[in-house]
């Protein structure tokens, strides 16, 4: 018999299956709207990512608009954690290619994340995930990741806080995508992301990562499409739990947190 809790977690994954499904759709739209218009760039946004990410179909245009003014006035009912960011601008380089693999794949890479609500560290998983954490090396080391907010938290069916895109949208990508890697990691059983996992966002297809990531704070129960590419250490685990007990800014699961997130650095650093 299935459980009621198994059951909920199955309406979850379909709902979310059912989100991706009709983004990834627009954002086909929205890629042939922008590859007009920055053709003369030569700029394409191939890498658009979303686990769920939001900002390119119509009705979500007025969701991302409501969520973006929402951000920047958090609810009088609920405390900003964070600290003001670091002056500085958010980069907007793209590049056409995968960058090549330099990491050392058999050495241990962590990724910190400075951000305004706390240091985020990231035992990242190089073995594993060598095209994904060699992006990420790649990606850091050309500061595009710095001045970046993070997006989107979700605080019903999955406990997720997703960060990396520079536009802040959830439309987003660096120009290229990143095969998918590590999908039969022995942490993900019965399609729960343990807390503390770090994964890559994408549009709901194969091979299809970018920039975008989310962090879980809480077992999430996801199917295994998602890279995990590393695991936040414990202190990082509080920063992240003090983010998503501020709540987010719809009051319905998901949105915009209501914490000032904001990546004011990001470093890849060989051990």
């Amino acid at each position: 018999m299935v459980t009621q809790e198994q059951r909920k977690r199955q309406l979850a994954r379909e709902k979310f299956l059912r989100q991706q499904q009709r983004r990834t759709a627009a954002r086909r739209k929205a890629r042939v709207r922008n590859s007009v218009i920055a053709s003369v760039l030569g700029v394409v946004l191939v890498g658009s990512l979303a686990l769920y990410t939001t900002g390119v179909m119509k009705d979500d245009d007025k969701a991302s608009a409501s969520t973006e003014a929402s951000a920047s006035a958090t609810p009088s009912a609920v405390e900003d954690p964070c600290e003001k960011a670091a002056a500085g601008s958010v980069k907007t380089a793209t590049w056409k290619k995968e960058p090549a693999i330099t990491i050392d794949k058999s050495a241990k890479y962590t990724m910190t994340l400075a951000t305004t609500c706390g240091d985020i560290d990231i035992a990242l998983k190089a073995s594993a995930a060598p095209h994904t954490v060699n992006s990420f090396d790649f990606l850091a080391g050309k500061g595009y990741f710095d001045h970046t907010k993070c997006h989107r938290l979700t605080t019903n069916g999955i406990y997720v806080l997703q960060c990396g895109d520079p536009t802040g949208s959830g439309s987003g990508g660096p120009g290229y995508t990143i095969p998918d890697e590590n999908l039969k990691d022995t942490s993900l059983k019965d399609d729960i992301y343990p807390a503390g996992t770090v994964a890559m966002a994408n549009t709901g297809e194969a091979d299809t990562g970018g920039s975008q990531f989310f962090l879980v704070y809480q077992d999430s129960s996801l199917p295994p499409s998602y890279t995990p590419f590393g695991t936040v250490s414990a202190d990082g685990m509080t920063v992240l739990k003090k983010i998503a007990a501020a709540g987010e800014n719809t009051g319905a699961g998901d949105g915009a947190p209501n914490a000032t997130v904001v990546i004011d650095k990001a470093t890849v650093t060989k051990s």
